[in-house]
């Protein structure tokens, strides 16, 4: 788990930059097989790029590496609801440095719908991860938005 995560040459911006080769994710993504338990998903490389990518402003290629990792997940469970959370999050980081603040504070209040529905199905540590954190970033993303409009 304690390896460094390559981050991709560019982040791409639909529209104003180049958009990765095609496969250029899958290394990642094939990490991901039906019937993982959740903490087989948690250790996965999708999951680990997805998060450290979302965390380092690659919005897109987050949603691109985490959507095997969301389609794996059990319907209705708290792991796929917070998995669609983070996915939901990175458009909304995306859209915002698109300079499209509505569409990023709609796609906040969804995030946020998401992340509160797994949260009562199974508390504050999903994944290995603290919710809070998902948080404070849909929080900070959607602040940013308000302020934007």
């Amino acid at each position: 788990m304690g390896e460094k995560v390559q981050m991709p040459p560019h982040a791409y911006l639909p529209g104003i930059s180049a958009r990765h080769p095609e496969g250029a994710f899958d290394t990642i993504r094939d990490t991901v097989r039906p019937g993982m338990t959740a903490a087989e998903l948690g250790e996965t490389a999708a999951f680990r790029h997805g998060l450290s990518y979302l965390e380092a402003g690659y919005f897109w290629e987050a949603h691109e590496v985490l959507e095997p990792v969301w389609m794996a997940c059990p319907p209705n469970s708290a792991r796929r609801l917070f998995v669609q959370a983070l996915i939901q999050c990175a458009n909304a980081a995306l859209k915002a440095r698109m300079g499209r603040p509505q569409a990023s504070s709609r796609l906040c209040r969804i995030s946020r719908r998401l992340l509160e529905a797994a949260e009562r199905l199974e508390g504050d540590r999903i994944m290995g991860c603290r919710t809070e954190d998902l948080r404070r970033r849909i929080d900070s993303l959607e602040q940013e938005a308000v302020s934007a409009v």
